[in-house]
């Protein structure tokens, strides 16, 4: 099973990619969704609608997970990952694939054992579910993270 980890933002939406099969997990791919801060927010949502398609046509995975949305201090900016989130969902939707949502805090706990760990100890963990993984980045490692939860939690 191919499992796509989305991790919604406006400006770096980051998307990973596992394998499993059984208990064993391996790196497909992971990269980046960055769009530019000067483009309206409909172009933004479009570049990430547009290039998540492709993500799924070049890479045909079987589920889709993606991060829920924590609450900013700021009601803009929790607002702008809410759409952000949007196209994430309807993205994985509009190709068919069951679409599963995580919080943050379970992410975390299914990937270092508990739900408070920082960014830095979720990338680390990454190093050792998948040896090897070279990175595009911080958002591309979360995304990594939630499909790895995914798979922890998922039966199947």
């Amino acid at each position: 099973m191919l499992i796509l980890g989305l991790d919604p933002s406006l400006s770096c939406t980051g998307w990973g990619i596992v394998a499993k099969n059984g208990n064993r997990l391996s790196h497909i791919a992971n990269g980046q969704v960055k769009t530019d801060p000067k483009a309206s927010l409909a172009e933004r949502l479009v570049t990430i609608d547009r290039e998540l398609a492709d993500v799924i046509a070049r890479h045909q995975p079987d589920q889709g997970a993606v991060e829920e949305v924590f609450v900013n201090k700021n009601p803009q900016s929790t607002l702008k990952l809410g759409q952000a989130r949007g196209v994430c969902l309807l993205a994985l939707a509009r190709a068919g694939l069951p679409v599963h949502e995580y919080a943050t805090r379970l992410v975390k706990k299914a990937i270092v054992g508990t739900g408070g760990a920082e960014k830095a100890q979720v990338q680390a963990m990454l190093g050792v579910l998948l040896p090897g993984v070279k990175l595009a980045g911080a958002d591309a490692a979360d995304a990594l993270a939630v499909a790895i939860a995914h798979a922890h939690l998922v039966r199947g």
